[in-house]
């Protein structure tokens, strides 16, 4: 699940490793385009800053209807600073693909998604154990406010040949749905999960409506792999390596998610960095054989953002942490395990 990145990227990879660094699980660089992902990077720094432009001009064009010389002035100063923090994203998110650029390779990105690689996800040969895709598996998360709902439902997904399973994740801000997305899985025969897509149904409710029923907005972050030049990104590795860093998803200027592995053997009190806003009692319910996997995860696009997530075998993800929020995102509830009625 995508429950929700200062580069360069190992300002937060807290010394545990130092340089170890691949491509996605799965797949490969390929050496006839050197340096297509720095050149990929450029291209999309273009994108973003003609984009900067239609959203200014058409910012403009509201202001000259807006009524009274005040307002109107307010408008377009709005729509000049809206501007300049758009081309300065621009240049932080070219910046931060670059450095992902440096950690992968800056070849040519290959998902590999070759049908003979996956399994049937209902019945897979090798299921991962910190990524348990059971139909009927339920977890429930929540945070002030926000309450996080994933459920592996019995549909699957055909995808360039890949059969992947259907998990629901429902997000709700006190009480009302705020987003609503199914996510496609593949499974690979060696136990690797990979992330085929979603379809992202964003929801919002506006003051005096009645009635008050949230509305859908957007499928912004949608994606599939195949469908505009879209590719499948590794979700959780079959054997998880410290320092392995590799994409998640790759939809240019879209979904762009990458993660690092922080740790294959946390147990909580041996790290004071990967400690941090991790509830103890949580933490030693899931983690006390020492072998729960810690991932960094981030995102060129939201530059500087960057989350902990936290994975128990036979659990799965059991917390997601923000350190530059200080708020954490908790397993309250769940069905995979008995550990479960522990919560």
């Amino acid at each position: 699940m995508a429950i929700e990145r200062h580069f360069p990227i190992r300002s937060w990879a807290i010394g545990l490793t130092a340089g170890l660094t691949f491509g996605a699980a799965g797949a490969a660089w390929a050496a006839d385009d050197a340096h297509a992902c720095s050149e990929t990077a450029a291209l999309l720094r273009t994108a973003c800053g003609y984009e900067v432009r239609d959203d200014f001009f058409v910012a403009q064009a509201i202001c000259e209807n807006v009524a009274g010389e005040h307002a109107q002035d307010e408008c377009e100063g709005e729509a000049d600073e809206a501007r300049i923090e758009g081309n300065q994203l621009c240049a932080e998110q070219r910046t931060a693909r670059l450095a992902l650029c440096a950690d992968l390779g800056d070849g040519r990105y290959d998902a590999n998604f070759r049908p003979a690689l996956f399994d049937d996800p209902k019945s897979p040969s090798h299921p991962n154990p910190y990524y348990p895709l059971q139909v009927g598996n339920r977890w429930a998360y929540f945070d002030e406010g926000e309450t996080v709902v994933v459920t592996v439902l019995n549909e699957t997904k055909l995808i360039e040949g890949v059969t992947c399973i259907t998990v629901n994740d429902v997000v709700e801000v006190d009480g009302a749905v705020h987003e609503d997305t199914d996510d496609w899985y593949g499974i690979r025969k060696n136990g690797t999960v990979d992330y085929c897509g979603e379809i992202v149904q964003n929801f919002e409710s506006f003051a005096g409506d009645d009635p008050a029923r949230p509305e859908l907005t957007d499928v912004d972050g949608s994606w599939k792999h195949g469908r505009d030049g879209a590719l499948a990104g590794t979700q959780f590795l079959a054997a998880p390596q410290v320092g392995r860093v590799y994409r998640q998803e790759f939809a240019a200027g879209n979904a762009e998610d990458a993660a690092e592995i922080l740790s294959t053997t946390y147990r909580y009190g041996q790290s004071a960095v990967l400690d941090q806003f991790v509830p103890p009692v949580l933490a030693q319910l899931l983690c006390s054989a020492g072998d729960c996997v810690v991932t960094g995860e981030f995102s060129p696009i939201e530059p500087g953002h960057f989350q902990r997530k936290y994975y128990a075998r036979g659990i799965g993800l059991f917390l997601e942490v923000n350190p530059e929020a200080g708020v954490s995102v908790e397993l309250i509830e769940c069905n995979v395990d008995p550990k479960c009625n522990s919560l």
